[in-house]
């Protein structure tokens, strides 16, 4: 878990920056047009947008472009057609790299992704390369300033998950990819929205870097996810705690 656990301190370091936050609701955007495309505007009978929903309630997005994007999408004045792309490669270090997209150009975004990988010391992989590092789960995470850890652990045991641990400021909930969806409505029905819930790339094995190694690590991470198309980025690092103070 340790992996896992240091790349979420990357992401909340990363998402405490205000400006973030435009990019952030941009592509929550992006997710709930797709999933209306996929699935209608009725929440109700399509999981995948009660997702995105939660993630933009959780995100604090104004409601007016939660709208925005749902009248968008089913009004059929968004012409784009998104494609869902995972590109795959390695970092320094040999540690793996799992890239999720939304986009509207595979050959601007698989550009972007391979000269991002290797102006540092890594290289774009095909699809499959590296999955096999990873196991794909079910997971919600739950603020840990909202609920106790008896709280979550009892909901998701009556929900069907897996696992429930606490790391770093939230209560990390898995679950078997197959049963996503009613672990998810049922814990939403009985916590609330979670911070983020999604389905998620888990590290089987990690490969511990050194200082000069995670700034590099750091620098792919960010601007993979400024671009706009990039809606996840996963890997197997682990930072041990004596470096990761030396970069706070």
């Amino acid at each position: 878990m340790a992996g896992h656990s240091q790349f979420k301190n990357i992401m909340y370091r990363k998402g405490a920056q205000d400006a973030k936050r435009a990019k952030m609701f941009a592509k929550i955007a992006r997710e709930i047009i797709v999933s209306v495309k996929s699935g209608g505007a009725e929440a109700s009978s399509n999981p995948r947008l009660r997702a995105a929903l939660a993630s933009a309630r959780s995100a604090n997005m104004p409601k007016d472009n939660i709208d925005r994007a749902i009248k968008k999408a089913s009004g059929g004045d968004d012409l784009s057609q998104y494609e869902e792309v995972r590109y795959e490669g390695y970092g320094v270090a040999g540690v793996a790299v799992i890239v999720e997209t939304l986009t509207d150009n595979r050959n601007r975004t698989a550009s972007e992704v391979r000269s991002t990988l290797s102006k540092n010391g890594g290289n774009l992989g095909e699809t499959g390369s590296v999955g096999f590092c990873f196991e794909r789960l079910g997971m919600l995470h739950f603020d840990v300033s909202k609920f106790s850890f008896d709280q979550v652990f009892e909901a998701a045991v009556n929900a069907g998950a897996d696992n429930v641990e606490t790391i770093d400021d939230v209560h990390e909930v898995t679950c078997p990819l197959e049963s996503f969806a009613a672990v998810r409505d049922s814990l939403i029905e009985t916590l609330g929205d979670p911070r983020e819930a999604k389905i998620m790339w888990k590290p089987l094995t990690t490969i511990v870097v050194n200082a000069d190694q995670a700034k590099t690590l750091f620098k792919i991470i960010d601007t993979l996810e400024d671009s706009d198309d990039v809606q996840n980025v996963y890997t197997n690092v682990e930072i041990p705690e004596d470096v990761l103070k030396t970069l706070s």
